[in-house]
């Protein structure tokens, strides 16, 4: 028997979903409006929930810039 006190899916989250939740929630504001969308849509996405694939890159390339460093 499956343990049934368990999902039987689970979410993996990628790398850069689970440094965007690692981050505060002021700098997880600034990229979701870098973004063109709530902290709230942000958010879901950061926990691995399904959300638009456009939607989805648009995060990840508004946290790619940033959390690269500045010279």
């Amino acid at each position: 028997m499956r343990g049934f006190l368990q999902p039987s899916l689970r979410i993996v989250a990628t790398e850069s979903q689970i440094a965007f939740r690692a981050l505060g929630r002021g700098r997880r504001a600034k990229i979701a409006r870098a973004a063109q969308t709530t902290l709230v849509k942000a958010d879901q996405w950061g926990r691995g929930a399904t959300v638009p694939a456009d939607l989805a890159d648009a995060l990840e390339r508004a946290l790619k810039t940033a959390t690269t460093k500045k010279k």
